[in-house]
């Protein structure tokens, strides 16, 4: 599969990236996705993200023309912008265990790891890094699975803990590719 690049030459995908190969493009929320967490108000939002590559052995997501995988949420509602994460999927050459290195704009950074199942993503955090002033409760857990349905759209669940709080689910969302 090529993909074009920042200077619009299609680059081949790298065999590595083969078995992931499902989630790339664009993806965008079918309806509002669901948030939930014993401590806040319950939230619906939407969501867009873009996976795309350069050839590497990794998909890369992150802002402007570099950008191979994006997140970008905002509140249903309002349309306001509620976080934007950026980073790379890895995946181990000959195996199926994936690592999912994510930055957030509200200053916290993952590293998930876990294994590729067919169409299925499973990812549990390995290390949460976070700045100096972050909000509290901080986050200490962080899961993830992304799937592809036989019906041809993306699911995410996200489940997270916090201090005070065990590992719950979070978020909720369906896409559909739009590209």
């Amino acid at each position: 599969m090529a993909a074009p690049t920042d200077g619009n030459v299609a680059v081949q995908l790298n065999p590595v990236l083969k078995p992931l190969s499902w989630l790339l493009g664009t993806w965008e929320s079918d309806e509002p996705g669901e948030g939930t967490f014993p401590t806040i108000k319950p939230f619906r939002y939407t969501e867009k993200l873009h996976f795309s590559h350069v050839g590497q052995p990794v998909i890369n997501f992150t802002s402007f023309l570099t950008v191979l995988f994006r997140f970008n949420a905002f509140h249903a509602e309002s349309n306001k912008p509620l976080h934007r994460e950026c980073g790379f999927i890895r995946i181990q050459p000959g195996t199926n265990k994936v690592a999912f290195i994510i930055a957030q704009n509200s200053g916290l950074v993952e590293i998930e790891e876990g294994e590729l199942t067919g169409n299925q993503l499973k990812l549990q955090s390995q290390s949460l890094g976070r700045i100096s002033f972050a909000k509290e409760p901080h986050v200490q857990q962080i899961g993830r699975v992304l799937q592809l349905r036989p019906d041809g759209k993306l699911e995410q669940t996200v489940s997270m803990a916090t201090d005070n709080q065990p590992l719950t689910q979070h978020l909720y969302i369906t896409y559909s590719r739009s590209s």
